[in-house]
């Protein structure tokens, strides 16, 4: 039979209750869009379009022809970037261009800042 170890704290670690409820409330906000915006940046094609309209702004052809990716698939994944408030897209003559929005250009600048070789 194995005993049961007790391990004793001499030293509570003690916070004020003002840092304590603070705390509380922030184990407690909704994160579901900072999820949600995890998830989209957590696909390497999705991060790749990213990059490529850091470049310039592009049409979906261009991203085809720069990629493996079908149409259909790119489609997708650009719609994901656009629900997720990265790109935005307006109309050319007959062509879709995606563009970063702002938000999504100063967090592609963050990340790669952030990953930076020294």
């Amino acid at each position: 039979m194995s005993e049961k170890k007790i391990i004793e704290v001499k030293d509570a670690y003690c916070l004020p209750e003002d840092v304590l409820d603070a705390v509380h409330a922030a184990m407690n906000e909704d994160v579901g869009e900072i999820v949600s915006l995890f998830k989209v940046l957590s696909d390497p094609t999705r991060l790749r379009i990213l990059k490529a309209l850091e470049v310039q702004s592009l049409c979906v052809c261009v991203l085809v022809d720069c990629t493996d990716q079908q149409h259909s698939a790119l489609s997708y994944h650009l719609k994901l970037l656009k629900e997720a408030g990265l790109v935005n897209s307006r109309r050319e003559r007959s062509f879709q261009i995606y563009e970063l929005t702002e938000f999504g250009n100063l967090l592609l600048k963050h990340i790669e800042k952030h990953f930076e070789k020294a």
